[in-house]
């Protein structure tokens, strides 16, 4: 298959008035979990595209994309009014390394976002491997405000369908909210209250980090945990910490 693909809009979800998600059919090659493909629109004359992880498994569609509207964006801000029924084109194949291939065995798997940063994780959550391999996993959400923390009911049913290995950690900076932890992550990782909530200590030699979104808390916090004698994850060398920045 070459070239791109024509998918189909079949559902939007406006969550916020600058989240929304994406639901598309359209013949993709099959993809692994936490990886991404690219939209595109015809703009002004000029093709514009992006790349945005899938949310949904791999083995279910259709299609499920998890956006942000960027002020001046020339791309989100146009995909944000489709409608179902609506075009837009997409590559064949997916693209990225963000999977748990490339993540090395433990018993504990802290999957650590802010945002649309979200997205990959839970198509990670939805597959298989993620059940097959590790006996405790955690999900760390950074949102400004409660209203960004969206697909809470999704998070909430994994919470019960793996009742006592899964634990939804989400964390609200900018106020108090029920439910969360308030701040923000690398604050709640340096006074221990996140590991606390999570019930699990983030330790080298039963943990594996993966770390998604804000580039700022990606920074930090593989700073921190570095300090901790955590170390990425590099071809030829079976690290802790692995890392995708979102913008």
């Amino acid at each position: 298959m070459t070239g791109w693909v024509q998918g189909e809009v079949r559902e939007i979800r406006r969550w916020t008035e600058r989240l929304f998600s994406l639901r598309i059919d359209a013949e993709v090659e099959p993809f692994r979990a936490g990886q991404y493909n690219r939209l595109r629109l015809w703009i002004d004359g000029e093709w514009v595209a992006r790349p945005y992880s899938y949310v949904n498994a791999p083995d279910v569609r259709p299609l499920e994309f998890y956006l942000v509207t960027v002020p001046g964006g020339p791309l989100t801000n146009r995909l944000v009014q489709l409608n179902p029924g609506d075009c837009v084109e997409l590559m064949p194949r997916a693209s990225g390394l963000f999977t748990l291939d490339h993540v090395p065995e433990a018993r504990d798997l802290w999957l650590v976002s802010t945002g649309t940063g979200l997205g990959p994780f839970l198509s990670i959550l939805r597959s298989q491997a993620c059940w097959q391999r590790f006996e405790q996993v955690r999900l760390v959400h950074g949102v400004r405000h409660a209203t960004d923390l969206n697909y809470r009911d999704t998070l909430l049913e994994l919470a019960r369908e793996h009742a006592g290995r899964f634990r939804y950690l989400p964390i609200v900076s900018r106020e108090e909210t029920p439910d969360a932890l308030q701040g923000r992550i690398t604050e709640a990782l340096v006074d221990g209250r996140l590991e606390r909530a999570a019930g699990r200590e983030i330790a080298a030699e039963s943990t594996q980090v993966m770390l998604c979104g804000n580039p700022e808390m990606v920074r930090d916090s593989q700073a921190l945990l570095r300090a901790r004698g955590l170390e990425r994850c590099r071809r030829g060398h079976a690290g802790q910490i692995t890392v995708e920045n979102y913008w």
